[in-house]
């Protein structure tokens, strides 16, 4: 029998994994970490409120008789400016690390698991090498290029400082835009998505517009499943080998906006309009009908550059010229319009919808999701070959999301929506 730790207990990432370890019989003992405490738990969870941005001696006391085997890391913030993402980041995890020494917990461990992501390959950077693999190049600044900070490499050398010193393992994952759900946490793409399609429903009409880009529409993406990333975590956590070593996570399919959009617009009960793209659908060019269009130049060279002179790209336009993103409906402009706000309270006082899921939706991440002219496809060889087998349907993980939030209060039950609602 074995004991967990999980920090951001209450995130997306996080209450998956203590999830999967209430149902896993080999493990007796389960401390959820986190801000608030998220209520009913089962009689094996111990929960503890501990803010991880307070300081090493705060958290002393936080952790005073707690140790475990295997931690599972997922808590992070995201404050705007990328200098600061890092250095909060970063001290989140080394301020716990500091604590559990100062504790004596870090003796019982045997693995700690730290949940980072894509950005690990600069997915919101531009145009990368594909499919990613985990020893691909790190993005830092040399031979006169310079990306913005990537706070999981600094994450990883602290972790893997400590580690070594403390004589136990590590594993990253790298999972990309997860589908699940948490509640009281509405940073999901699947939430703002559902948003999005049960008020374009509501709208006269009824069309379902892809927000993005005309590029975006026809590139191949991975998502991940909270839960099947959950899964993972327990595996590599005990897995012979997988100890100190990174791991892409994925579903193991590999998916298109242009293929799950008309099952979005069915599921809904939408209208694929037709021309979807009736301006372009390319950046610096008109919105959807009356919708505003958005343009973002970013401020860095892609990826890609890292390895132009491997790919024989050194000089091509790809690698010089910086990235654009683009959306053809200005989706954060399009959720402060009257006319959507009209709709989506309609929608609200009908069904009785939680208005926070409204006014916490993560639309500057469809920005980034559907504004991007790149692919993100990634391996997951590394995994496979030490045992690894697990693997999600990411259209029928994204509808499970959707039943979840409609039974939560957050989205209108679609088979209603269907009917005319």
């Amino acid at each position: 029998m074995s004991s967990a730790l999980v920090t951001g207990a209450t995130g997306i990432t996080g209450s998956a994994i203590v999830h999967h370890l209430i149902k896993d019989s080999s493990s007796e003992k389960v401390y959820s970490f986190s801000r608030r405490n998220p209520g009913n738990q089962h009689p094996k969870v111990q929960h503890v409120t501990m803010d991880l941005q307070s300081s090493v001696e705060d958290m002393t006391d936080n952790l005073n008789e707690v140790s475990a085997e295997f931690i599972y890391f997922c808590a992070y913030l995201v404050p705007e400016d990328p200098e600061e993402l890092l250095r909060v980041n970063v001290t989140l995890l080394s301020n716990f690390l500091q604590a559990l020494k100062v504790t004596g917990a870090d003796k019982k461990i045997k693995r700690f698991i730290l949940t980072c992501g894509f950005k690990q390959y600069g997915v919101h950077l531009g145009q990368a090498k594909q499919p990613f693999l985990e020893d691909d190049p790190l993005l830092e600044n040399k031979e006169g290029v310079s990306w913005p900070p990537i706070f999981y490499y600094e994450q990883q050398r602290v972790l893997i400082e400590a580690a070594a010193k403390g004589g136990w393992e590590w594993v990253a994952t790298l999972p990309e835009d997860v589908l699940g759900y948490a509640r009281g946490n509405f940073m999901n793409e699947a939430t703002s998505i559902g948003l999005y399609c049960a008020v374009s429903k509501a709208l006269p009409g009824s069309e379902l517009p892809f927000p993005g880009s005309k590029a975006n529409y026809f590139t191949f993406n991975c998502w991940t499943s909270a839960n099947l990333h959950a899964k993972f975590c327990l595996w590599a956590a005990k897995a012979p080998g997988a100890g100190n070593n990174i791991f892409n996570v994925m579903n193991g399919d590999t998916e298109s906006f242009h293929n799950l959009w008309p099952r979005l617009a069915t599921r809904f009960g939408c209208k694929i309009p037709d021309p979807m793209f009736p301006n372009g659908g390319v950046p610096n060019t008109k919105g959807y009908r009356n919708y505003e269009s958005l343009t973002i130049p970013l401020q860095n060279r892609p990826p890609l550059q890292a390895n132009a002179s491997s790919l024989g790209l050194s000089s091509d336009s790809l690698v010089k010229n910086s990235p654009k993103l683009f959306l053809q409906v200005d989706i954060e402009k399009w959720a402060r319009r009257a006319d959507v706000n009209e709709a989506w309270a309609g929608l609200r006082d009908k069904y009785h919808l939680d208005q926070r899921a409204w006014d916490k939706a993560t639309w500057d991440f469809l920005v980034l999701t559907m504004g991007r002219d790149w692919s993100c496809v990634a391996s997951m060889s590394k995994a496979r070959k030490l045992g690894w087998t697990g693997y999600a349907d990411t259209w029928e993980e994204l509808e499970d999301t959707f039943r979840v939030l409609e039974e939560e209060g957050v989205l209108p039950p679609a088979d209603r929506l269907r009917r005319g609602f």
